[in-house]
């Protein structure tokens, strides 16, 4: 029986950031990895290989519009998708060997097998061949991650009707695909195979696309998804899928009830979210405590009720984002470690990789309304910012709320080019406390898109310069 301080189940974002951090400060760690491969979802089949398809689906996009108006000629381009999502899989292999390489960097123990805690300081390895070992440690984390969410009644069966795993594998563009879920799953996935060449139709239950997103950025992005090509069918849902002909054929009813409708498809993408992924692991045994929605239930200091173990990431209650998932594994690690770990949840971006970006860290304007906050607003759009000019990039703006009396900035929105970049800034002003006036008194270079961070800082005094 092996023993060690820390344990790990799951190799994800949080988990092997979580193992490495614990490394370093000194414990015998080990984890425990389901797959083949570490990384887990993120780095196997979510984060790392959509956005290669993305990046790669957004230039093919640029040749065969933008590359004319700047004097490139190059032909109507074409996709080989058998090359492009070799592509892809080679950027997961890279990023996945990273992962194993910084394991034994910091002699981190690897167990690869399904999980289960027999007590509260015992963990049963089951590998693929059905060996069991037993693992003794001081701590356990659990950071088994999350599972796609199933639309009831109807089956994926990653072929005809996929998640978002099938959805990146696909080995021919469809001529038509239907989305069920206009989150940022959806709308990703959705512009990768509509640029690609797919007639892309976006099923929606809300009345509103990209829920939890400033209202003000996911009103203006509709329209721009639109334009782009991307037909939606808000307050919809869909209840029932006829898979016995050639086309698919998809009943789509109001969401508050009323007639159907019979939409024909190649492919159905549903993309209604993710659950915590806690159900297997022997949780009800050893009574670590779960909500109504599977996640395990923690104190700040991500302690479950049961001595010795933690959870973080997915698994526990907050945004299912890596990121989030990182810094919780850091905290969670120097906390174990007999240190102050912390994370604070005011300062924790948001990214949707779409062409423009979204990008938004801290509340929204809803959020602060409904909290009785007062606020002013500041914005400023890419049209008049002169590198977006040069950069044939001008949809979107920035817009920075600031508190009405102390002038604390309380929440950045960007919708526009590199706003997965340009948020940092904003992250990093709130973590320090800033005001409008400390970002707007601040030496931005010029020409670049974030001096439209600066112009919408200045425009909460109602004093921008170039707009």
């Amino acid at each position: 029986m092996a023993n060690y301080d820390l344990i790990v189940i799951g190799t994800g974002p949080g988990g092997y950031v979580c193992a490495i951090r614990a490394a370093q400060l000194g414990l015998k760690t080990a984890v425990i990895e389901k797959r083949a491969t570490f990384g887990g979802t993120c780095l196997n089949i979510g984060c790392i290989p959509s956005k290669a398809m993305l990046h790669a689906s957004e230039l093919y996009e640029e040749a065969g519009h933008s590359f004319a108006q700047m004097g490139i000629k190059v032909g109507k381009p074409s996709i080989d998708l058998a090359a492009l999502l070799k592509y892809k899989e080679q950027n997961v292999e890279s990023n996945v060997n990273g992962v194993a390489f910084l394991f034994k960097k910091n002699k981190i123990e690897a167990f690869h097998g399904s999980a289960t805690i027999i007590a509260p300081r015992k963990i049963e390895v089951k590998a693929a061949d059905g060996k069991t070992q037993t693992l003794e440690t001081k701590n356990i984390v659990i950071a088994t991650g999350s599972d796609v969410a199933r639309l009831n009644g109807i089956d994926i069966d990653e072929k005809r009707v996929v998640s978002s795993t099938g959805a990146l594998d696909l080995t021919k563009v469809p001529q038509k695909l239907l989305i069920v879920g206009a989150g940022i799953i959806g709308l990703e996935l959705g512009s990768v195979w509509r640029r690609l060449g797919a007639e892309v139709t976006i099923v929606e239950f809300l009345d509103n696309i990209l829920p939890g997103i400033d209202s003000e950025v996911a009103r203006q992005f509709h329209r721009l998804l639109q334009k782009q090509g991307i037909a939606f069918k808000l307050s919809s849902k869909v209840t029932d899928i006829d898979r016995s002909g050639k086309l698919l054929k998809v009943k789509v009813e109001p969401a508050a009830g009323g007639g159907a409708e019979i939409l024909e498809t190649d492919i159905v993408l549903v993309a209604i979210g993710r659950v915590p992924f806690s159900d297997g692991l022997g949780l009800d045994a050893v009574g670590v405590k779960r909500d109504n929605r599977g996640r395990v239930i923690v104190d700040p200091q991500f302690r479950s009720n049961v001595a010795g173990i933690y959870a973080i990431g997915d698994v526990i209650a907050g945004p299912m984002l890596a990121h989030k998932a990182e810094d919780e594994g850091v905290a969670a690690a120097e906390i174990i470690a007999g240190q102050a770990g912390h994370v604070n949840y005011d300062v924790i971006p948001n990214v949707v990789y779409t062409y423009p970006e979204i990008a938004s860290v801290g509340k929204t304007e809803e959020e602060l309304k409904h909290a009785g906050v007062a606020y002013l607003v500041g914005k400023f759009p890419f049209s008049a910012n002169a590198r977006a000019r040069a950069n044939l990039a001008t949809d979107g703006f920035v817009k920075i709320l600031a508190d009405a009396k102390t002038d604390r900035v309380l929440g950045v929105h960007i919708l526009g080019p590199d706003a997965e970049a340009m948020i940092a800034e904003a992250a990093i002003a709130m973590e320090f406390g800033a005001s409008s006036e400390d970002i707007a008194r601040t030496c931005h270079a010029h020409p670049t898109l974030s001096e439209a961070m600066k112009e919408a800082a200045l425009a909460v005094a109602k004093r921008a310069i170039n707009f």
